[in-house]
């Protein structure tokens, strides 16, 4: 199959990775990649965001099967401009991809569709920030209604550090205030083909930069899956995942069939299991980074056959996704500064070593190689994975691996699937 993948961070470095691992004979382009994607993958020099210059690309090259890996050229509208075209995409139109777009748009889908979510209010202006910020009291949750490339987040005590956090976003659209809601995170991602839906294996991640849960939100530092600990409550993980399919994704998906615009892609359902049930926080129209890299790597089906019926509107005639009961932990290793302002441009070395540790490997985040040297060239710069029999073994390797890497400044986790 020829293939074109969309994006240059270390989810579209773990779906080549995975589409590689089934078959050698696959022709893998991507668009625009990294240093380690370059590996493994053909890298061509597209704009994710150019529509045209993907389709033309894509339309030449006699693509199969084009994948988006991130958010913002899905609300671009690269895979509308792709399946004009006749070519199968794998990522929801514009329409659609407004799920993660716009909160408000989410919003409004989840109460027509009945799907459980925290109440919350959106705010045009300061004053109304207050006032919805008064009415849920802390901890003050305060959300960018777009885009924000995952620092749009904040959840805090200090009321005046809220209303920083949306006046940094009012300037260019509404913020949402939501209330706080209490309990274990979980992400799940379900295949999507406008109108059926396949779930794939839960994980959970870390979005605070710190250990135990400190510091400022980030758009990941780690995962792991599978979460055994969800049969303390649903009895097993695959009630849990048979509850959420049936009362989030199946009726979000038929909502947005009803409204005409069919969601054809990855579902991320961003859930949180309260004291009174399974609520849904965000929807995000994309595989989840830093999850994807550890839910692909147990995943036993051939990802490309999935991932073209969906595209195709022939999920119907694909099983359950089928994952090996294997461990998989990934830790995030980033810049100095991250998240708010990352020094770039320095040193790596030491990945050789930690990718030769047994069930180690590495997907690339941002990098760049600069005449014959390897550089950091963002925040999150590289995702470490292990796999293992159990989690002891899983995060022993992981770290054994972080350890061997060599980056001035570097900031990671330590505490990535310990309670697990």
């Amino acid at each position: 199959m020829r293939i074109l993948v969309i994006g240059s961070g270390a989810r579209e470095h773990a779906i080549i990775l995975a589409l590689r691992a089934e078959s050698a004979d696959h022709v893998i382009f991507a668009a625009a990649g990294n240093a380690g994607i370059a590996a493994d993958a053909t890298v061509v020099e597209l704009s994710e965001t150019d529509a045209v210059a993907v389709t033309e690309f894509a339309g030449s090259e006699q693509i199969d099967l084009v994948v988006v890996g991130p958010e913002a050229p899905l609300v671009a509208g690269v895979a509308d401009a792709l399946r004009t075209r006749g070519i199968p995409v794998f990522g929801p139109g514009k329409a659609a991809a407004a799920l993660e777009g716009s909160k408000a748009f989410a919003k409004r889908i989840m109460h027509a569709a009945g799907v459980p979510t925290g109440r919350a209010q959106h705010a045009y202006n300061r004053e109304e920030t207050a006032a919805a910020l008064d009415t849920f009291g802390a901890p003050y949750v305060v959300k960018a209604d777009g885009l924000a490339a995952g620092k749009g987040v904040i959840v805090t005590d200090d009321r005046d550090a809220a209303l920083a956090h949306a006046d940094g976003f009012l300037s260019t659209g509404p913020v949402l205030v939501e209330e706080f809601l209490s309990g274990p995170e979980v992400s799940l991602f379900f295949l999507c083909d406008g109108d059926r839906v396949l779930p794939l294996s839960p994980a959970q991640d870390f979005k605070r930069l710190l250990d135990g849960d400190a510091g400022p939100n980030t758009g990941g530092m780690g995962a792991y899956s599978p979460l055994g600990w969800l049969a303390d409550r649903f009895g097993s993980e695959e009630a849990f995942v048979d509850q959420v399919t049936r009362e989030v994704a199946e009726p979000v998906i038929r909502e947005m069939d009803a409204e005409g615009t069919p969601f054809i892609g990855l579902l991320y359902a961003g859930l949180i299991i309260t004291e009174s049930g399974i609520k849904v926080i965000e929807f995000n129209a994309r595989f989840g980074d830093p999850e994807t890299q550890v839910v692909l790597p147990r995943l036993v089906d051939p990802l490309s056959e999935l991932l073209l019926a969906a595209a195709s509107g022939t999920l119907e005639d694909m099983a359950r996704p089928v994952f090996a009961d294997t461990a998989a932990v990934t830790v995030v290793l980033a810049s100095e500064g991250y998240p708010g302002h990352p020094l770039t441009g320095r040193a790596l070395g030491g990945l050789d070593a930690a990718a030769a540790i047994e069930g180690v490997h590495i997907a690339h985040a941002a990098t760049k190689s600069v005449d014959g040297e390897l550089l950091a060239t963002g925040g999150r710069v590289l995702s470490v994975v292990a796999t293992g029999d159990d989690f002891a073994a899983a995060r022993a390797a992981a770290y054994e691996a972080v350890a061997k890497i060599s980056l001035p400044g570097a900031q990671y986790r330590t505490d990535i699937a310990a309670q697990a």
